[in-house]
């Protein structure tokens, strides 16, 4: 029995395309800036959306962590979504690492932050409180897509107030083919961009930091003291390169499937959150670890939640998506 993952679209398997890009990487010592497949991904990327420089790193987590680090000094502060990944998710690694202080605020509706609510949060210039440097903003947030006009009034905002704007933009290419434009007019808006890689993309490792010349030479050197540079990262670099031009339109298939499961779990009489990209959020209460359970036994692997999250990506077809909602139907009749 084949095994269906829906946790995340971490879980996805190189393509054999892909495994073959990897074995052909030209390869060198990237610490010496010496991987040529590195430096073309590092080219590549924050050529295609408008930035000076890139930087490869193994994760998301570090890529983010990275960004924040080099636009906020020890002691001071960026404002962040309470559920975003970067304040939630990511071990308190800002303030443990950086000792750059989160001031979280909770999460609209559609995804953003109410920006008069970020603007009441932007400490006054006295020394009795941690300096204001950074808005931190999450693309998609839950599945959600930020609208391109919130992106540009958020820009106008930092610039008025006289803040910084980094994109965690872990799927910043579901939100792009969602919106149907190019990913670079939603990084346009941004000082920092942070792209994963390895999730709906497909490649198993890597995240990118894109930002000024400046930013990313400081991040390099961060990088570094966090313990990321690689050597021969080139056979990872080529994987996501393959991924950056093999596997992004691709994901409109995964936001139809997220769709039809929605479709698919609403008949069957489920509460399902609205879907935008490829994230499926329902309403389970207290029953998740029996449906968690049932599911394993019907080769459906799902996390335990009271709001389960189902995530769609490139190794779930629209019949394995079938097999999901006949297990859910399954679960309601017992």
């Amino acid at each position: 029995m084949s095994v269906i993952d829906l946790r995340s679209d971490t879980v996805t398997q190189p393509t054999p395309g892909m495994l073959d890009a990897m074995a052909r990487a030209a390869t060198g010592d990237d610490v010496y800036g010496e991987d040529p497949t590195v430096n073309r991904l590092e080219a590549e990327l924050a050529q295609r959306l408008g930035f000076a420089a890139a930087l490869f790193v193994p994760t998301g987590t570090m890529s983010n962590l990275l960004g924040l680090m080099a636009h906020c000094e020890r002691g001071e502060e960026y404002i962040v979504g309470q559920q975003a990944h970067t304040y939630k998710y990511e071990g308190g690694g800002a303030a443990v690492l950086g000792s750059i202080q989160p001031q979280p605020l909770e999460v609209q509706a559609d995804g953003s932050l109410d920006l008069a609510q970020v603007a009441a949060a932007i400490k006054p210039d006295d020394f009795h409180f941690a300096r204001t440097r950074l808005l931190a903003l999450e693309n998609t947030m839950q599945g959600k897509v930020l609208p391109l006009d919130y992106l540009a009034r958020a820009r106008r905002f930092t610039r008025e107030q006289g803040l910084q704007l980094h994109l965690d933009g872990a799927r910043l290419y579901n939100a792009a083919v969602k919106l149907g434009v190019d990913a670079r007019e939603i990084a346009q808006h941004f000082d920092s961009v942070s792209v994963c890689l390895s999730k709906g993309l497909g490649a198993p490792v890597g995240s990118v930091l894109c930002g000024s010349s400046e930013l990313i030479a400081k991040a390099r050197r961060l990088r570094k003291m966090v313990g990321g540079g690689m050597r021969q990262a080139g056979l990872l670099a080529a994987a996501g390169l393959y991924a950056l031009d093999h596997n992004v339109e691709r994901l409109a298939d995964d936001h139809a499937n997220a769709q039809w499961l929605a479709e698919g779990l609403r008949e069957a009489g489920y509460d399902v959150e609205p879907v935008q990209t490829n994230m499926v959020y329902v309403q389970i209460g207290d029953r998740a670890e029996a449906l968690k359970a049932l599911a394993a036994e019907r080769g459906v692997k799902l996390s335990a939640a009271a709001r389960l999250r189902m995530v769609t990506h490139m190794d779930v077809s629209r019949a394995q998506i079938e097999q999901v909602v006949a297990t859910f139907v399954e679960f309601s009749r017992n």
